[in-house]
């Protein structure tokens, strides 16, 4: 069931219900009301009719006339009868009626009145003491009338009630069609989306409703879909294009050296490169597994001494930085130890210090790499600060991008996994990463640890 016509249903059920409610209680209300009105005109019937032929004989003969001619049409003899307390009827012709049984007449001669309804006809009885008695006067009317007047309001009642679901079915489609109608644009502009380009966002409504929200969220979806099959599709070319020239590597130099005879630091010198080889696979797979978040690593943080592993990066990286004709520099500058102390995953961390780190050794062009360990306002602060090329300011906004390199690395390997993954680890984190860079004046990575909780 559509939503245009599932609103269309509630809508008109709820009406529904509401009216039968509605009508309901006039209806009983009417009816009741109606029903207490016809007694009380036959209480004042069965009192005239009492002293019409009860005080006969106390009333002057021109008051009594009186009273006959215009009480006439209520006192008629047929629909009156005053019963003696022998309970027989000795005045009015409603003679024998099967409907007043003794046990009314003594009702009302205990209670002083009776009334009820019976075969189409209203009753109201009242007792009446009189000095030659006391009597009971019963009067009758029929119901005609009243029966009359609650079929017609009943049927003014299912009137009203069937035009009133008929407009309401008629107007709840109407509405329902212009309420929906974002709707059904949203859908076909989602429709219409090239799906070979889904980084199309849908426009926008601009109505800071409902509508606008879910094309936002529609937009952030296509958003998360469109990078993830970017990543996928750039990992799909990185790795055939990273790992065909380790495995070309590979595969020649056993080619060649299978041709003939070596000595043994031939052999060792292939078996030194192809290792190599494996090693620069191994390190291209173990970033895009970490990445991807494929790898399972340690969940629960625990304290880590920033300091120990910048020097654990120092031991690491100053043969490196040897080959590059570059050096390591530490400058520690925190007076307060406990800064050194942050709550984190310790391989993360280094994992992450360690591809800037080993970025600035590459592009250090035989000048110190420096690292900073400073305090600012309370907060851990660490600089990578190299004076090598620099990064074009174009390439800058883009360099945390998986996958992406600059334009000038000239023949320096990369993956351009580096920085991206440093940058996520830094998040996860909450470590703040900017990045400041001139063309060949050097970069400066500056990390801003939160504060020690």
């Amino acid at each position: 069931m559509t939503l245009r016509n599932r609103f269309t249903l509630i809508s008109s059920l709820s009406f529904g219900i509401v009216s039968i409610i509605t009508f309901a209680v006039i209806f009983f209300a009417y009816y009741d009301s109606t029903k207490i009105f016809y007694f009380e005109k036959l209480r004042n019937t069965a009192l005239i009719s009492a002293i019409y032929y009860l005080e006969k004989d106390e009333l002057p003969k021109d008051r009594h006339a009186q009273i006959k001619k215009e009480y006439n049409h209520l006192i008629q003899n047929k629909r009156v009868a005053v019963y003696n307390q022998n309970n027989e009827v000795t005045f009015g012709q409603n003679l024998n009626d099967k409907n007043i049984k003794k046990q009314h007449l003594q009702t009302v001669r205990n209670n002083k009145g009776l009334q009820f309804m019976s075969d189409n006809n209203f009753y109201y009885g009242i007792f009446y003491p009189d000095n030659q008695g006391d009597f009971v006067v019963f009067v009758k009317s029929p119901n005609d009338s009243f029966q009359a007047q609650m079929i017609r309001l009943s049927i003014i009642i299912i009137s009203v009630l069937i035009l009133g679901l008929l407009a309401i079915y008629f107007l709840s489609r109407y509405l329902s069609k212009i309420v929906y109608k974002p709707i059904s644009n949203v859908v076909k502009r989602i429709n219409a989306v090239d799906y070979h380009d889904i980084s199309t966002a849908i426009t926008s409504t601009n109505t800071n409703d409902e509508i606008e929200d879910l094309i936002k969220s529609y937009n952030k979806l296509l958003s998360r879909i469109s990078e993830s099959m970017l990543l996928q599709q750039n990992f799909i070319n990185y790795v055939s294009h990273e790992f065909k020239t380790p495995l070309a590597a590979i595969s020649g130099n056993l080619e060649v050296f299978a041709q003939k005879d070596r000595t043994p630091e031939e052999y060792r010198k292939v078996a030194r490169e192809s290792l190599d080889h494996v090693f620069e696979i191994e390190n291209i797979l173990n970033n895009l597994l970490l990445m991807s978040g494929m790898t399972k690593l340690e969940s629960s943080h625990k304290q880590v001494r920033i300091d120990e592993l910048v020097w654990k990066i120092y031991e690491k990286l100053e043969s490196k930085a040897k080959e590059q004709h570059s050096s390591i520099k530490i400058q520690l500058q925190v007076a307060n130890p406990a800064l050194l102390e942050f709550p984190g995953n310790e391989t993360l961390l280094y994992l992450a210090l360690y591809n800037i780190v080993e970025n600035a050794i590459k592009y250090s062009h035989d000048k110190p790499v420096i690292i900073i360990l400073s305090e600012k306002n309370n907060l851990l602060n660490i600089e990578v600060k190299d004076e090598g090329k620099g990064i074009p300011a174009e390439d800058l906004v883009k360099i945390t991008e998986t996958f992406y390199r600059g334009k000038n690395v000239d023949r320096i390997k990369g993956s351009g996994i580096g920085l991206s993954l440093s940058k996520n680890i830094f998040d996860h984190h909450h470590i703040a990463m900017n990045i400041n860079s001139l063309i060949n004046v050097g970069t400066n990575v500056l990390l801003v640890f939160p504060p020690n909780v």
